[in-house]
């Protein structure tokens, strides 16, 4: 069974979004191996709450992740 599992921020995506990346990713998969995955591929899109993950030791936040980039 084809399976992939978002993490998300909490509250960074509406339900629409949400089944934008169900739909999407279900039919990756039906590309890579065919009909016969339609049936049995799960997406999970999990919310991760607010500081409860990080990158390169460094524990983010949302607001973190909403300011501007530097270029």
């Amino acid at each position: 069974m084809p399976f992939a599992n978002f993490k998300v921020p909490t509250g960074t995506l509406d339900e629409k979004q949400k089944e934008t990346i169900v739909t999407r990713t279900t039919e990756l998969f039906v590309e890579i191996y065919g009909e016969r995955a339609r049936a049995n591929t799960m997406v999970l899109v999990e919310e991760v709450v607010d500081g409860g993950w990080g990158i390169g030791g460094n524990v983010l936040t949302l607001a973190m992740l909403q300011q501007p980039t530097e270029d």
